[in-house]
This record gives structure tokens, C-alpha cells and sequence, in this order.
């Protein structure tokens, strides 16, 4: 495995038999997993989604494993918390660190000058990559033979994950949970998921939609927010929060020096003032010195309109 990416297992709680959602009927696509004897690997970070496709998958009889991949999220206290939260479903879940390959591909992502759709830098894209490289790695150590991500089908995220498994791996297969027609019908939208979790006295709590009016998605890369409000001209971008940093117009907006010092196009050290470390610092410290020091600045923020793959934006 590549440096850094030492999994860590959470065991599963003990079996506990929960009642089944009424009206429910047997996927197609989950029973013939059954069937085939196939290890399922489910992408998952703790929400909503997560949990209703591993308690549905579990309850199916599938071999789930669920991982997660620590690329540094600066939303995210403790990446722990993820197997905490998806322990009530059954599932082990498996954290792998990828803090290490994240700063490397944030060092390419600036060679490369990585950016599209009017400067939005390669952030969520290259964390992307970076996560399913790792996590096949990690799920072919446990003899996983299908990888489960969580992507809607209308994003560019199902792109992602399913494109750079089939570059990655392409022995291993992909299943949507969003794309298959029987996921759909039990689960809507929220609701039939919350009353699904409820009925399995598992609980989750959403935060409301009048106090946080956009998603979040992150990594050391970056943090980008979604929302229907900010897709509007006359929305300002000012009704998000930062969490990397603050608005240039905020108090407390640190005017400071930094010194860089690049060999081969890397930076090999970072300081504020005029004294540069003694020893070369690795492409992780920079990330972690660098995302603190543009914070505190206010630098960094941007107002970009994404296309996705399916031609909306």
C-alpha cells in the first residue's frame, strides 16, 4: 500500500435481529450479490445515504464492508466518528488514511495548474481519485469484489468513482445504489429514509435546512459548497460560512509575509517572515502550513458555476 494508508478496523457490533421496513421488496441487482458469493466495499462517510445502503444491504443478507478514506477533511473533528455513526447498522467499517497521497496530489494539482469551468481548482475531482485509488487498495486487501459508492445519478461524482475504478481496477465492479430502480422506489427522498433508520431504531439527525442552506464537501485540497441558492446571480456567495478560512472583509484577516522555496517544482519548505526551516518539509506539512496561513488571510475563496457531466450546471 502506498505511504500512510494504514487501514483501521472497527469491528461490528453484535448482530441484533430489527424489523423490517413494511412494503419492502428484495434489489435484483443485491440478491444476485448474495447469490455470486460476492464482498461488497461501500464508500461511505456517516450521513444519511450511508447508513440507509448499508442497514438495506445488510438486511438482504450481502457481505458488506464499509471504508472510508481520511484525505484530511477540514469539516470532518474526527474521522472516527464515521465508524461510530455506522456501527448501529451493523457494518465494520474500515478507515484508511490518505492524508500522505492527498498532499502529493495537491502538489500535482499545482504543477499542473489544475483548474476548469472558469477557475474551479481540481479539489473535489482530485479528491475523488485520490480516495478510490486508496480505498481499492484497501478493499483488495479484505477481497472485496465490488465497490459501492453513494453517488446520485445526476452528478459527476458517479463519473468519478466508476471511471477511475475501471482505470484502477478493472476487475473489480461498481454498483450505484441511486441507480438501481428498486433503492429508488423505496427511498425517495429523506423522509422514507429517516423512517427507515427509525424503524430499525437507528437514529439520525439532519441538520435544518433554514440554518445551513448549502452542502459541503471537502478535503486538504480544498472545500466547495452546493446549493439551488447559489446557482442564482442574485444570490451573493456571502451566505456561506468558511471553514478553511475567512472573507477578506472579516475582523481579524491576518496581512502577513510568506517565504516559499521550490526545488523541481515542489515546495519544499514554507514560512511566514524571512526564516525558512532548516530541513525540507514534507508535501503534508506544506498542505497543513499553507491551508492555515491563506486562511487566516482570507485567500483562496471563489465563486464557480460547475457543469456536470449530464449537461446541467
Amino acid at each position: 500500500t502506498s505511504p500512510g494508508s494504514t487501514p483501521a478496523h472497527t469491528p461490528a457490533p453484535p448482530h441484533t435481529t430489527v424489523p423490517a421496513m413494511t412494503g419492502l421488496t428484495d434489489s435484483a441487482q443485491l440478491q444476485q450479490f448474495v447469490k455470486d458469493k460476492e464482498v461488497v466495499g461501500l464508500c461511505v462517510s456517516g450521513g444519511l445515504d450511508s447508513k440507509t445502503v448499508a442497514l438495506r444491504m445488510k438486511k438482504q443478507g450481502v457481505n458488506v464492508i464499509c471504508f472510508t478514506a481520511d484525505i484530511g477533511q477540514p469539516d470532518e473533528e474526527d474521522i472516527n466518528d464515521v465508524a461510530k455513526k455506522m456501527a448501529p447498522c451493523g457494518v465494520e467499517t474500515v478507515i484508511v488514511d490518505l492524508k500522505e497521497d492527498m498532499a502529493e496530489a495537491c502538489f500535482d494539482c499545482v504543477l499542473a495548474q489544475a483548474k476548469y469551468d472558469g477557475g474551479y481548482w481540481q479539489s473535489t475531482g482530485i479528491g475523488r481519485y485520490v480516495t478510490c485509488r486508496g480505498l481499492i487498495q484497501a478493499m483488495k486487501e479484505r477481497k472485496v469484489t465490488v465497490l459501492s459508492h453513494g453517488a446520485t445519478g445526476r452528478g459527476n461524482d458517479q463519473l468519478r468513482f466508476e471511471r477511475y475504478t475501471n482505470v484502477l481496477d478493472p476487475t473489480m465492479k461498481v454498483y450505484a445504489p441511486w441507480r438501481d430502480a428498486q433503492l429508488l422506489q423505496d427511498f425517495a427522498g429523506r423522509a422514507q429514509m429517516l423512517e427507515y433508520l427509525k424503524q430499525n431504531n437507528i437514529g439520525h439527525s439532519i441538520v435544518s435546512s433554514s440554518t445551513k442552506r448549502y452542502s459541503t464537501d471537502a478535503n486538504m485540497a480544498g472545500l466547495s459548497n452546493e446549493a439551488e441558492d447559489l446557482e442564482s446571480l442574485e444570490t451573493a456567495m456571502t451566505i456561506v460560512q468558511p471553514v478553511m478560512g475567512k472573507w477578506p472583509h472579516d475582523k481579524g484577516v491576518v496581512h502577513q509575509t510568506v517565504v516559499m522555496r521550490f526545488e523541481a517544482g515542489r515546495c519544499v519548505k514554507l514560512a511566514t517572515g524571512k526564516d525558512l526551516p532548516a530541513k525540507p518539509m514534507t508535501p503534508l506539512e506544506v498542505m497543513v502550513l499553507a491551508n492555515k496561513l491563506a486562511g487566516e488571510s482570507g485567500i483562496g475563496l471563489v465563486h464557480a458555476l460547475e457543469n456536470r457531466g449530464l449537461g446541467t450546471k
